[in-house]
């Protein structure tokens, strides 16, 4: 069976002392196996972008945006090619894999301007005959791991912008759908790249952990559950370790519906944003909060209308609106959800617990399900379903809505459905929640701005990608510079250093 190997040193090494499988979720069954990198092999991709760091360093920063520029055109011309192999590990549909694509590449843009990103500030004559500026310089060796649910996106939204900034990149991508991330890992050595400069290190707890304690790594990136970003923050912040580290981990994000809102326009929005990929996105929206009876009720008729049409299956066909989740004990995990809410005393009004996917019997299928009546306390609300699952939580106001996000525990993404400009407004300037939508159900910001949450979504001080993306990987040097008029000798300064 096809083995998906490493990438070290620009080539592709197959370690096969541990191998995990990796399945295709929409027919159940293995499709290859991914090499688990040892101790050894991660130290080896280290020791190797460690070697390479100070020729890329010192590599003009106009020189590695036209390798970004060669990879962009790469990325475009192997689109389906990648696509493909996000669909086959993956199981997201063909139209989907080319979205989270594109906004991968969008990152790659980004990176292409690199030359002006690093530009710093300068002031002459701060003193007499004394210049000052500063310069944004990279750190070193730096490591990303990446999770399931974006393959290509998430990795994009690391590697262009700190290689371009002149680090080396170490990626552990998740080992359930790690071959589109290595083909675009050997994209951008075909774009260019020099050897060592970015290395790829499939692997689970035991690679993670010495990325995260290696010395030689100076910042670690992490996308994932919010345990896990927990535990890589502590363990990589630790006094012992001391590196940057920015985690970002899950989400249970809330959309209210006003009294006000053009319901039809609110619930294709919601289909969208709740059943897409799966509901398999930290930025899914799975809950609809909606402002009085009036509003839900005409919610969940409208959203109970417009699922019959939902169509779930395999990604080989680009009818389909969704595919199945990741693995088996993921779709037994969000059925377990849907469970506990039904006998907590919610109600299940779309059910897609036994969801018929002719052909694909076998595949990790969870259909689109709508939950009414769910309430605060309920397992399924506190909790991030990571599934196609909307849950509706009927409130009396404006101000309850927000009181009940501002309450939970996540505050990764949210948004509003209104046409009142004032309440959107207030909402926009008063809810604590990192990235916030109005009548917009997907918040993510664009490739020139920033990603990240507030409260257990985010740990650490920088948000991914953007102008953040360019500060976590870089870390400024101000300089001060005098040159003394020839034959001029100064005296002796006890006093704290002015400018006179």
């Amino acid at each position: 069976m096809n083995t998906v190997g490493h990438l070290i040193n620009g080539e592709v090494v197959l370690e096969s002392k541990r191998t995990q499988d990796v399945f295709n979720p929409a027919t159940g069954q293995v499709a290859r196996q991914v090499a688990l990198a040892s101790s050894q092999t991660v130290e080896h991709a280290i020791a190797t972008a460690e070697a390479a760091f100070p020729a890329w360093r010192d590599t003009p920063p106009i020189k590695r945006a036209r390798i970004m520029f060669r990879f962009k055109e790469l990325l475009e011309q192997n689109a389906d090619a990648i696509c493909k192999l996000i669909g086959e590990e993956h199981g997201k549909i063909s139209h989907d894999a080319a979205g989270e694509l594109q906004r991968g590449i969008e990152n790659v843009e980004y990176a292409c301007g690199i030359a002006e990103l690093l530009k710093g500030e300068h002031s002459k004559n701060v003193g007499p005959n004394i210049d000052a500026w500063s310069e944004f310089q990279p750190l070193g060796v730096v490591a990303g791991i990446t999770p399931f649910n974006f393959p290509v996106m998430v990795p994009l939204w690391m590697i262009p912008v700190a290689i371009a900034a002149g680090n080396c990149f170490i990626l552990k991508p998740s080992e359930r759908d790690p071959s589109s991330t290595l083909f675009i890992a050997q994209l951008l050595q075909e774009a260019g790249l020099p050897k060592g400069v970015l290395n790829v290190v499939n692997g689970d707890k035991e690679a993670v952990d010495i990325l995260l304690r290696d010395t030689r790594i100076q910042a670690v990136s992490f996308v994932g559950s919010t345990p896990v970003a927990e535990y890589i923050y502590a363990t990589a912040t630790a006094t012992a370790h001391g590196k940057r580290c920015q985690a970002l981990g899950g989400a249970k994000n809330h959309a209210i519906v006003m009294p006000d809102a053009d319901i039809d326009n609110a619930v294709n929005q919601l289909l969208g944003a709740a059943f897409g990929s799966s509901g398999e996105r930290c930025m899914a929206l799975s809950v609809a909060v909606a402002v009085g009876d009036a509003a839900a009720d005409a919610l969940i008729g409208k959203m109970k209308e417009a699922m019959k049409n939902l169509k779930v299956g395999a990604y080989t066909d680009s009818k389909n609106d969704f595919g199945p989740v990741i693995t088996r004990q993921h779709q037994q995990k969000v059925v377990g959800y849907i469970n506990s809410a039904e006998q907590q005393g919610a109600t299940v009004v779309v059910d897609g617990r036994e969801p018929n996917v002719a052909g694909y019997e076998e595949g990790f299928f969870v259909g689109g399900t709508l939950i009414d009546r769910v309430t605060p306390d309920m397992q399924s609300y506190k909790e991030e379903i990571f599934g196609p699952v909307l849950q509706v939580v009927r409130v009396n106001s404006m101000q309850e809505a927000m009181a009940l996000i501002d309450k939970h525990e996540y505050g990764n993404g949210t948004c509003i459905f209104t046409r009142d400009g004032e309440a959107a407004r207030y909402f926009s300037d008063n809810i604590k929640v990192g990235m916030v939508g109005i009548n917009v159900p997907l918040p993510v910001p664009v490739a020139y701005h920033s990603f990240g949450g507030w409260k257990r979504s985010l740990f650490g001080d920088l948000h991914a990608y953007g102008p953040d993306g360019v500060r976590f990987y870089t870390r400024r040097k101000t300089v001060t510079q005098r040159w003394p008029s020839s034959g001029v000798r100064e005296g002796v300064e006890f006093s704290m250093p002015t400018m006179k």
